[in-house]
């Protein structure tokens, strides 16, 4: 077992598998944490979530080759957290295993859960229930109405923020009811980072056309394996079908071949074509995350886990 010692100001190594989904940051982080007796941290928006497994991408305990997992399945599906709920959990857990000699592998591709435990959050209000159920029945009734309010009340905010993101306007929107001040003028009062650790960002990039291929194949695996009936004991153990899990993709379709507003053919071509917009959506954000090196190839490829061993070595000599 290799041991990776971080010399620099006694901050501990923090490996980061990134990239876009079905690029094979499980299998890419599980390599490293072998090789440097390390434990991965889940930095996936839904996986925290129990009982969405198939959907998910979830890897099941006997595929984790003896590497402990965390953060993953701790959540009720009808539960509300958030990115900051996130970014608290994730820090004590960095903590508790820095604390035990190990090194922590964070692997996931919700790039907004990474920049909050990263960079910190900023000091807004909390969440408001009612302010938000107000504003979603508002949305339903009028779409887009949101973002235009956005637009009127806070211009920076909505212009950093697409009109077809619902949740980054909503929030932005609820910031600037309840501060009374817009989300631009808040974030300008600084966050807290991460203190204490290196991070070590590690991008998978593989080729579009072998990434798309395979997601396009995962969606139709997990159709074909249980998706639907997933979701059908998900609804009989009592999680509503507004739980926030069934909004991600595949579930929503499988939702909707169930009511019979999609043939089982449609809802395989959504959700493949919405997996591979998001794949390139989250490609552009972690483009625009700093110090990533990036490799040219799949998690599960022996030369990109090589290649990313290699940087780590030397990312934590100097």
């Amino acid at each position: 077992m290799t041991k990776i010692h971080d010399t620099s100001e006694k901050r501990a190594p923090l490996p980061l598998v990134l990239g876009p989904t079905g690029s094979g940051k499980s299998d890419l982080a599980i390599q490293i944490a072998r090789a440097v007796g390390g434990e991965i941290v889940n930095c996936d928006s839904l996986q925290v979530f129990s009982g969405f497994d198939i959907g998910t991408a979830k890897l099941p305990a006997s595929a984790r080759q003896g590497v402990p997992h965390h953060l993953i399945d701790i959540v009720d599906p009808g539960q509300l957290f958030t990115a900051g709920d996130y970014a608290r959990v994730a820090e004590q857990t960095l903590r508790d295993i820095a604390g035990r000699e190990k090194i922590p592998v964070i692997a996931g591709g919700t790039g907004f859960y990474l920049r909050a435990l990263l960079d910190g959050l900023f000091p807004g209000p909390s969440r408001d229930s009612a302010l938000r159920a107000r504003l979603e029945r508002r949305e339903a009734l009028r779409p887009g109405s949101l973002h235009r309010i956005l637009s009127r009340l806070d211009r920076t905010a909505a212009d950093r923020i697409h009109p077809n993101d619902k949740n980054k306007t909503m929030r932005a929107l609820e910031v600037r009811l309840l501060a009374g001040r817009p989300l631009s003028s808040l974030l300008e009062r600084g966050r807290a980072p991460l203190a204490g650790f290196r991070p070590i960002k590690l991008g998978l990039h593989p080729p579009r056309e072998l990434l798309y291929a395979r997601l396009n194949a995962r969606a139709r695996f997990m159709f074909e394996h249980g998706l639907v009936e997933e979701v059908r004991q998900l609804l009989a153990a009592g999680v509503s079908r507004n739980a926030k899990p069934f909004e991600s993709l595949g579930y929503k379709q499988a939702l909707r071949l169930m009511d019979g507003s999609l043939t089982p053919e449609a809802a395989l071509e959504s959700t493949q074509l919405e997996t591979r917009r998001y794949a390139k959506r989250q490609l552009t954000w972690f483009r625009r995350e700093p110090g990533v090196h990036w490799l040219a190839g799949f998690g599960d490829d022996p030369r990109v886990a090589s290649e990313a061993l290699e940087i780590m070595q030397r990312e934590c000599a100097n």
